[in-house]
């Protein structure tokens, strides 16, 4: 892995490399939950809105069936989230020991909103078939919230490692009279959580989406997925130009507060105005670029808005406080694919609008349905290809010029922390796979209630559907006559 390969030079002590690869395995694992823990909530809410205003059954059945996945979901993101929050404090105890003070309410935050977010979740689905319709949605719209409060303390945290304040130090260079507004609401803070909000928005619209652009594929053109494709695209495409400019601003934020680490993403080897852009290309030892595509001028322009902004190179701090050129080269990868992929989908999202304001329709061509498909894919892809940009282009520091990762490493030894690597490796596998069965054999439940739902057509429909019994209805068997009555639903989720 190149990741291994950019660590080795630097792996010491000894149990540095496992314990970054533990860390890393982990954390790339959780991140993969976390757009449907943000986002998933807000969605569900517009489709539960848009079912009621518009007395809409199949919008409220899709509500009610993306309410379940959430839940599961979310019970996965606590098993995940949990082991980071312990890893934090058995891998980096030098890091929170010193310094838990200062950016740990982030944290706290962020267990309260957990805390809250499956309070609000457990009275969301027991009140599908409980509660009165409005007074069911508006008891859940704080579940959005929940989740936005969620982002704001993790956000905040890593906000605070890549630009802390909010203290001053004493004379053995321990933090004391720490300002807890300015520890939290740090340079990069803004733009990140910003940037970080949008993308789960975007991300968990197209992934949602893309789930019935393969149905519509597949030739299921019915109201049911024609709505459960428009309404998250919809969603991901309105965000998908703010998220652009969002990243723009975030990128130079980072080029004024993180001058070396925007060196890096960028591979700009000497300070120097006039610097070229490289789309994707390695750095060399020597500070050349060997491949990729050279633009002259680009990356001043883009960092200053005129050709003679001068940009900080990797070569204004010492080799040891700065990447090496192999994790420059990791950085740059990563946030050049976010850009391409980013770029794309705002291609995508164009050829949206224009066929809606053209027809009011969408596209007509299997391709546009191919492309929606794959964009929440290459979404999941943007959202890892973030995270390794923040975190590997901030290399060598776990608190940015303040705390080298080596110095807030555990004591624990290699052996054991390797061991504990494959001990995660193999239980994530097993909740990931577990996760994964309990997806697919609620669709397969869903798809046999919507064909049984067939052969009751010339029943009396639940015209309340999903305010109503809890039971799912079964599908009706040859020779058997379907059931009717009170205990019979049009496909909601139980």
């Amino acid at each position: 892995m190149l990741t291994t390969a950019a660590l080795l030079a630097n792996s010491t002590p000894p149990q540095l490399l496992p314990a970054r690869e533990l860390m890393a395995f982990t954390l790339a694992s959780h991140i993969l939950l976390v757009p449907f823990g943000v986002a998933l909530p807000f969605i569900t809410l517009v489709m539960h809105h848009r079912g009621l205003r518009r007395n809409d059954a199949v919008a409220l059945l899709l509500a009610r069936r993306w309410s379940a996945v959430m839940a599961v979901q979310f019970a996965i993101g606590i098993i995940t989230g949990t082991v980071l929050s312990f890893e934090f404090g058995l891998l980096w105890p030098g890091m929170m020991g010193r310094w838990g003070d200062v950016f740990g309410l982030g944290f706290g935050i962020e267990a309260w909103a957990f805390f809250l977010e499956a309070v609000l979740i457990a009275i969301y689905l027991y009140g599908w078939r409980r509660l009165k319709p409005w007074t069911h949605f508006w008891l859940a719209v704080p579940l959005p919230l929940a989740a936005l409060m969620g982002a704001f303390g993790i956000i905040a945290a890593n906000s605070w490692m890549n630009t802390p304040r909010g203290f001053d130090l004493d004379a053995n260079g321990n933090p004391i009279d720490v300002n807890v507004q300015k520890a939290i609401f740090t340079p990069m803070f803004g733009p990140e959580y910003w940037h970080f909000v949008v993308a789960m928005l975007l991300t968990a619209g197209y992934v949602v989406a893309g789930v019935y652009a393969v149905g519509w594929l597949r030739g299921r053109r019915d109201r049911y997925h024609r709505l459960g494709f428009t309404v998250p695209f919809t969603v991901a495409t309105i965000l998908t130009p703010v998220q652009f400019m969002l990243g723009d601003s975030a990128a130079r934020a980072v080029f004024h507060k993180q001058p070396v680490k925007f060196a890096a993403t960028e591979l700009v080897w000497d300070t120097d105005t006039h610097v070229p852009e490289y789309m994707f290309g390695r750095l060399n030892n020597d500070g050349t670029v060997s491949g990729g595509i050279k633009i002259p001028q680009l990356d001043s322009i883009l960092a200053g808005f005129k050709p003679g902004t001068e940009v900080t190179g990797l070569t204004s701090v010492p080799a040891e406080d700065r990447p090496t050129v192999l994790q420059a080269t990791i950085a740059h990868w990563a946030f050049d694919i976010m850009v391409t992929i980013g770029s794309l989908l705002v291609l995508l999202a164009l050829w949206y609008a224009w066929s809606w304001w053209r027809h009011r329709d969408l596209p007509r061509t299997r391709w546009f349905f191919r492309s929606a498909a794959v964009a929440g894919v290459a979404c999941l892809v943007t959202v890892e290809c973030g995270w390794i940009t923040t975190e590997v282009g901030r290399q060598p520091w776990i608190v940015y010029n303040r705390m080298r990762v080596s110095e807030a490493v555990t004591d624990t030894g290699a052996s054991s922390l390797w061991a504990m690597l494959g001990i995660v490796i193999v239980v994530y596998a097993a909740v990931f796979g577990a996760f994964l069965a309990v997806i697919l054999k609620m669709r397969t439940r869903w798809r046999i209630a919507d064909e049984g739902s067939a052969a009751r057509a010339a029943l009396p429909p639940e015209t309340d559907t999903p305010y109503g019994p809890r039971r799912e209805p079964e599908p009706a068997v040859a020779g058997t006559p379907p059931k009717g009555g009170s205990d019979s639903s049009s496909g909601g989720a139980s």
